[in-house]
């Protein structure tokens, strides 16, 4: 009854096959092993067994979920939130104040979600009772792996004395599973198909550069691709930085995102990502896994995957369910095409003369306010349309963050409206209002 209502609270109709396997799974006492592409609905494939044994007479923190990023942690806290199912969750994270988290966690949440390093950070520091801990997810686990918190999960695992359930769940397979994560006689759930194919609607196209750099190549491409959402990928953060630099010498607006930002910077770059004031994000693998990034229509990779994996879930983020997309590899003189690209890519050829795409029709207008503020998005549209003097469809997505809040808004309009509600309070109180940097 428990998950009908959730399903409710979250308006999804029903669940696919890999998730009521896991439900299904976590009723036995064997721990479980979830295998499944990114974009399959893993979140939900854990926090619905997670959530069937919760108990509600027990204080504590009951279950903790292990996560290899920031914006993992923010995105399975915001989904169990929605589920709204009376229970409190937290999330911990680098860059994240851990004056706030120690005062969250006074009062233990049912579910704590964190980063390894900042989880074993509250656990050297005593901030909560490992002793309660019963359940424990190890969610993109492979990921972890790959970016080296193998020593932090298992000084954790250490701490968690009275585990009785341990889900693992990965978005490729794994050779073995190390002996640190204590999993026991698992069942395996394995919704990978055997031989990676890429998605039903996808494109490969090839872009040739003349240049052994290929700046020139990726400008000449957007140029060419329009006002459309475009992911940039990249292997290295230098490349991103110096890629955006030169891009912004030429003109052309567009956020970036890696794991060297700041963390206020990586949610602002995806806040203007998933609102449309930015069409074109640049980044690392980093995104290419576990965001909450709208659907895209190209992918780009500048810098040709490592692995196969990579390239799979690198493109995993366009042409999703039903949806067509392109994705189009940059190759300079001589490069060539990694062995594991089997499929023929057709040649996309370039402008000779390139023309800016159209700036962005919104524009993103930042709040110095947010939920630790009681303040949410009625307040927002509020202000904005009575006192802003802004229509309906002028104002486009709204995100209400712990301290701030963001607002899409016409470009032709913000300064207007800026001028007009500088000096306004919410909720009685007058907070800083500008276009977000």
């Amino acid at each position: 009854m428990m998950i009908k209502k959730v399903l409710e609270n979250l308006k999804i109709t029903s669940l696919n096959e890999m998730q009521l396997a896991a439900i299904e799974a976590a009723k036995k006492p064997n721990d479980v092993i979830l295998l499944s592409p990114t974009g399959s609905g893993k979140t939900l494939g854990f926090l619905l067994p997670v959530l069937n044994n919760l108990d509600t007479n027990k204080t504590g923190v009951q279950v903790l979920v292990l996560v290899p990023s920031r914006e993992l942690a923010i995105q399975i806290e915001q989904v169990f939130k929605s589920m709204s199912t009376g229970f409190k969750v937290n999330c911990c994270y680098g860059g994240h104040s851990t004056k706030t988290e120690k005062n969250n966690l006074e009062h233990p949440p049912a579910i704590l979600v964190g980063t390894p390093g900042r989880i074993a950070f509250h656990i050297r520091n005593k901030s909560f009772d490992t002793s309660t801990v019963t359940t424990l997810v190890l969610d993109e686990f492979d990921k972890s792996l790959e970016f080296g918190f193998q020593e932090d999960m298992s000084y954790i695992i250490h701490f968690l004395k009275n585990l009785n359930k341990r889900i693992l769940t990965s978005a490729t397979m794994m050779e073995e599973i190390p002996d640190f994560t204590g999993v026991k006689d698992p069942i395996e759930l394995n919704f990978l198909s055997k031989t990676p194919t890429k998605p039903q609607g996808l494109k490969l196209k090839v872009v040739n550069s003349v240049n052994k750099d290929k700046l020139d190549a990726l400008f000449a491409l957007i140029c060419k691709l329009g006002n459309k959402a475009s992911l940039v990928f990249c292997n290295h953060r230098e490349s991103v930085d110096r890629i955006s630099e030169l891009l912004w010498d030429k003109g052309l607006a567009h956020g970036v995102f890696h794991g060297g930002m700041e963390q206020e910077d990586r949610e602002r770059a995806l806040i203007k990502f998933r609102n449309g004031s930015h069409k074109i994000l640049i980044t690392t693998d980093l995104a290419s896994r576990g965001l909450d990034i709208p659907e895209i229509e190209f992918v780009i990779h500048y810098q040709l995957p490592f692995t196969e994996d990579s390239f799979i879930h690198r493109n995993g983020r366009t042409a999703r369910m039903n949806a067509k997309g392109t994705s189009y590899l940059i190759l300079s003189e001589g490069e060539k095409l990694p062995s594991f690209i089997k499929e023929s890519a057709e040649v996309e050829t370039l402008p000779i003369n390139n023309v800016l795409p159209e700036k962005s029709q919104w524009v993103t207008l930042y709040i110095a306010s947010g939920k630790k503020d009681k303040i949410n998005k009625i307040d927002i549209v509020g202000l904005l349309l009575q006192k802003g003097n802004l229509k309906k469809e002028e104002l486009g997505l709204i995100e209400v963050l712990d301290h701030s809040s963001y607002a899409a808004v016409n470009a032709n309009k913000i300064e207007a409206l800026v001028r007009l509600i500088k000096n306004e309070k919410i909720k009685n109180k007058k907070v800083k209002i500008e276009i977000s940097k």
